[in-house]
């Protein structure tokens, strides 16, 4: 895994940061509309996702490595005409939620996301090793720390449009 992985994990989640953090309560927490998630559902979501991929990943590190495993495009993730179920065990809360305490729940998932990447002494055994992802099938799992900040830019597109759809400021 190349150090640009951990550059763009930090970049997108500052951009992330930047979208909700001076959001009040009821912006973060109102739905433009009963099919669309609010942004504090979105956030959540980011988190539920980057904490069960840290554990895909955990999961993955004790597999006996493998080079048959083909690497796939993940940058069609970032297309958002194409709709993608989330899974139930990263669904978020209904309830409402305060922004600073998702924000902690982000701090917290990507503390424990960088843990577990610091426990790999030779990083090319992500490349080596892999673990079934739901869409993408068989996956490296250099590229399950790389769907993650696709991941989180897809998302930060849609609070972009749901910030649009509520009339609330929109960051560039």
């Amino acid at each position: 895994m190349s150090s640009l992985h951990i550059e763009n994990l930090s970049d997108t989640r500052n951009r992330l940061l930047d979208e909700i953090s001076l959001l009040g309560y009821d912006e973060f927490n109102k739905n433009p509309n009963p099919t669309m998630w609010s942004i504090a559902q979105v956030s959540h979501h980011l988190f539920l996702t980057e904490k069960a991929f840290t554990r895909a990943i955990e999961y993955g590190l004790k597999q006996i490595p493998t080079n048959q495993v083909k690497r796939k495009n993940l940058h069609h993730a970032l297309d958002r005409t194409k709709k993608i179920e989330a899974p139930e065990i990263v669904k978020p809360n209904l309830e409402p939620i305060d922004v600073l305490e998702v924000i902690d729940l982000l701090n917290d998932s990507r503390n424990y996301l960088l843990t577990v990447l610091k426990t790999v002494k030779d990083m090319s055994i992500l490349e080596e090793r892999s673990v079934v992802h739901p869409v993408f099938g068989e996956l490296p799992l250099d590229q399950w720390v790389e769907l993650i900040y696709l991941h989180e830019q897809r998302h930060i597109d849609q609070i972009k449009e749901i910030k649009y759809l509520l009339g609330l400021n929109v960051n560039s």
